[in-house]
């Protein structure tokens, strides 16, 4: 291994770049999140319902959504996700090569029907206009939920989505898919088989539990 010696301005620093170069090294470097939030300036958003309190005592009360985008060789694949504060299991999520409103819509219907919302359920996002668009104010109307929307440009009111991509960026790995249809597929794999089923968080009731357990005993609980 080469010896590096002791710091010393600009001789050093050439010295290591030369040796990254000889060794095909690359330095880490942090990537700029490309933000999706596009505020309609034209529609006055929901009032936040939440204030930053990522916690919910029972299942279907309390959703966050969100939009990202994975880069591919075709182009991005959007995607978007809803979670259940209760649990943190992804209730429901949808991908496309848009991120216009139906791709929220889609994944909030997808998780109205997987996880039992009860009326006047929380959905919580930022103030795209994804979601401060009539059709999405149209959809929370009929499911019977309630729409909450955090402030512009302000990562911290919907901190819980933030983290989950985080964590599924992390977890898979890619940096750029081949296409669309692999993206797809490591997505599904990452949260029906791993992020579900197998990843363990610290619920301050129930222990370490996946968020498909944290549901089952909260269900259990209601039962007896």
């Amino acid at each position: 291994m080469p010896n590096y010696g002791a710091w010393d301005g600009g001789s050093n620093r050439k010295r290591v770049q030369r040796i990254m170069r000889e060794h095909g090294i690359q330095g880490a470097h942090r990537r700029h999140r490309r933000s999706l939030t596009r505020p309609d300036k034209k529609t006055r958003p929901a009032p936040d319902l939440i204030g930053r309190d990522f916690h919910a005592d029972a299942p279907g009360t309390k959703l966050v959504g969100d939009i990202t985008c994975l880069p591919t060789a075709e182009g991005w694949l959007y995607l978007a996700c809803w979670l259940d504060l209760a649990t943190r299991e992804v209730v429901g999520y949808a991908m496309a090569d848009h991120h216009r409103a139906s791709l929220v819509v889609d994944a909030l219907k997808m998780a109205h029907g997987r996880a039992a919302l009860t009326p006047g359920c929380i959905a919580h996002s930022d103030r795209g206009s994804e979601y401060t668009s009539a059709e999405f104010r149209l959809t929370t109307g009929e499911l019977e939920l309630r729409q909450s929307c955090g402030r512009t440009g302000s990562c911290f009111d919907n901190a819980a989505a933030e983290s989950f991509w985080a964590l599924l960026k992390e977890e898979i790995g890619t940096r750029l898919w081949p296409d669309r249809a692999t993206a797809r597929a490591d997505v599904f794999a990452f949260i029906e088989t791993f992020y579900s089923r197998r990843r363990l968080r610290k619920h301050k009731i129930f222990g370490y539990l996946t968020p498909a357990e944290t549901r089952q005993r909260h269900q259990h609980a209601l039962t007896a």
